[in-house]
């Protein structure tokens, strides 16, 4: 026989955790639902602890697979295939080797009659937690196919605002990095040599081209100063962004940004409105999709702000009011959510609305690249020139003697 490490929940909702000792995982399952207990995760404990020690640094499945794995799911569901039969092609057929082995798994454990959503469920770090609840409303509802659907859609928005936010970044990345090379260079390398160049042939120096000489020489000679500084300031960001206290305030720091600000904005209320209105749409309990959905906001403070409004939530205000009071998210998602309640259409008001911001954050991020292109190149010219000025100054005294 062999230990199982379980947690799950009773029919009346409260959340319980244990060991049981079964020959297998099939037959552990069954017997936690005999003693009234839904298993949402079950695994040999030896894997259990593994993953305590070696989750860190494990990856996890791409958009990009996800998006596959959901529409050709879907597909083959349409074409009147069974479950089984359709993990079994996908299977074979996914190229993502993590994803595979989930499948392989997932494929081995519906077998055995487990549910889908619990068999992707022991794989968090492959399938979402919002992808498994999502499944387990399409298993209850018998619409597996339309949520799967849906869920190709939400992941395909998802990577197409990850795209625009990497494009938006990327530049303004390369060209700060193109900048510290080039001083480097000139500073280090071109500017002494010029400088000895000149002292030997009897040249006084400008003061400018001196100072940035003695600069260059001394950064030359004693590299380890800023090295160590730069080494510090990474290793200080990094220590705070291991705790949550600091990814909260490193993120807020992020929402207060020129630029950066208002995109980031734009994206996590793109996020919110349209994974709360795809889990809503599926027949998820609201305060079970607002938990769920503070943690694919992608921003530590927005989602310390929205588990601050969930007690007022559980209460029975409902979800505009508590909204309003975080001041997070723009005045026309909360008018939408209010009227949406009013009317009971907060599913499809949701749906429309974060239709229109993802069409924001691609404005957004547009008018932000041709903002930062200009002011970026200016950087790099005011950065670069006067150590262009120190090289030339010296060349135009000589020839001023020289006539």
């Amino acid at each position: 026989m062999s230990i199982y490490v379980y947690e799950g929940k009773t029919y009346d909702g409260k959340k319980v955790k244990g060991e049981i000792e079964y020959d297998s995982k099939s037959q552990a399952v069954t017997e936690l639902r005999k003693q009234g207990i839904f298993p949402i995760k079950v695994q040999p404990k030896e894997e259990s602890s593994k993953e305590i020690y070696f989750s860190f640094g494990r990856k996890k499945v791409k958009n990009r697979a996800l998006i596959i794995f959901c529409r050709q799911f879907a597909a083959t569901l349409d074409a009147g295939i069974s479950i089984i039969e359709c993990l079994d092609i996908l299977r074979q057929q996914s190229d993502s080797k993590l994803l595979k082995e989930a499948l392989d798994d997932v494929f081995n454990e519906v077998q055995k009659g487990i549910a889908l959503s619990i068999a992707m469920k022991a794989h968090p770090r492959v399938f979402p937690r919002m992808l498994v609840n999502m499944v387990a409303a399409g298993e209850f509802s018998g619409a597996l196919s339309d949520i799967l659907h849906r869920m190709t859609e939400h992941y395909e928005k998802e990577d197409r605002i990850n795209s625009k936010i990497k494009s938006a970044t990327i530049y303004p990345k390369i060209l700060a990095g193109i900048t510290f090379i080039v001083v480097t260079i000139l500073l280090i390398f071109v500017l002494p040599n010029f400088a000895n160049m000149f002292e030997d042939m009897g040249a006084e120096l400008p003061m400018m081209t001196q100072v940035l000489t003695n600069f260059g020489t001394y950064a030359a000679k004693y590299w380890y100063i800023p090295f160590s500084i730069i080494v510090v300031v990474l290793l200080l960001y990094k220590n705070m962004s291991s705790t949550i206290e600091g990814k909260i305030k490193i993120d807020k720091w992020k929402m207060d940004l020129p630029l950066f600000g208002n995109l980031i904005r734009k994206v996590a209320t793109s996020r919110f409105s349209r994974t709360l209105g795809a889990m809503l749409r599926s027949g998820i309990p609201i305060i079970e999709a607002m938990e769920q959905v503070t943690q694919v906001i992608g921003n530590k403070y927005i989602e310390n702000e929205l588990r601050g409004t969930m007690e007022s939530i559980k209460r029975g205000e409902g979800i505009s009011k508590p909204l309003a009071t975080i001041s997070i998210f723009p005045p026309m998602l909360i008018s939408m959510i209010r009227i949406g309640e009013e009317t009971g259409t907060i599913d499809d008001l949701l749906m429309k609305t974060s239709e229109f911001y993802d069409e924001e954050v691609e404005r957004a991020s547009t008018n932000m690249i041709a903002m930062l292109n200009p002011l970026i190149l200016l950087v790099m010219v005011l950065i670069i020139l006067p150590i262009l000025i120190a090289v030339a100054l010296p060349m135009f005294d000589m020839y001023n003697h020289m006539l």
